[in-house]
Formats: C-alpha cells, sequence, structure tokens
C-alpha cells in the first residue's frame, strides 16, 4: 500500500500563516533569548516598576535597563505610565503574561519529568 499525503499536506499548507507573521513571531520569541529583558518581564510579572527599581533589582545600571525596556516596548510586550518624573513599566497586555507563565510551567513540568525517570 503506498503512502499518500497530498491531502494532508494541502489542508496543512492551507492553514499555514504568511510568511510575513512566521517572521514577525520569530522576531518575538527571540526578543525572548535575551536573559535580561526575561528578568524584567519576570519582575513586571509581579508588579510594575520604575527603571531605577529594575536597575537595583538586577544589579545592572540604569542606562542598560533602559535600553531592554525599549526593546520591550518597541515589540510591545510592556507599556509604561508617566508619574510625575518617574515612569513607571509593566506588561502590556494579559499575552505577555499568558506566553511567560506558559513558558516557566514547561520548563517546571520538563525537569520533573526528568527527575521521575531517575
Amino acid at each position: 500500500m503506498e503512502h499518500r499525503h497530498d491531502e494532508i499536506l494541502k489542508r496543512v499548507k492551507d492553514e499555514l500563516p504568511t510568511d510575513e507573521l512566521i517572521c514577525d513571531l520569530s522576531d518575538l520569541f527571540k526578543i525572548f533569548g535575551d536573559t535580561t529583558r526575561v528578568k524584567i518581564l519576570f519582575a513586571l510579572f509581579e508588579s510594575e516598576m520604575c527603571v531605577c527599581a529594575i536597575a537595583e533589582l538586577l544589579g545592572m545600571t540604569q542606562p542598560a535597563i533602559s535600553h531592554q525596556l525599549r526593546v520591550l516596548k518597541d515589540a510591545n510586550l510592556v507599556g509604561n505610565r508617566r508619574e510625575g518624573k518617574t515612569i513607571f513599566y509593566f506588561l502590556a497586555d494579559d499575552h505577555v503574561r499568558t506566553i511567560i507563565a506558559q513558558g516557566f510551567e514547561h520548563l517546571i513540568e520538563e525537569r520533573n519529568d526528568s527527575e521521575k525517570s531517575f
């Protein structure tokens, strides 16, 4: 019996996002490839914070944190609000919270599974 996959290929091809959307998604995931940015997102997962608080929390300079916040803001992962002279940063929406939570949950589950196999 010959294996035929024409129908599967057509169905999957029809459901694939455009190359532009795939590229945008790839760029989004690249942003999560930097540990400083991930630490910032985790901090903002807990509370909105100003640059100086994030810098102190992570033991980094304010310019370094500002640079990473700019990358995160350009990717629409964080938002900000001004209160007097202070700018507070926060996660842009629940999608960002979900991405972080799901990624972390995946890692914890994976670690627990590997510990059970020993």
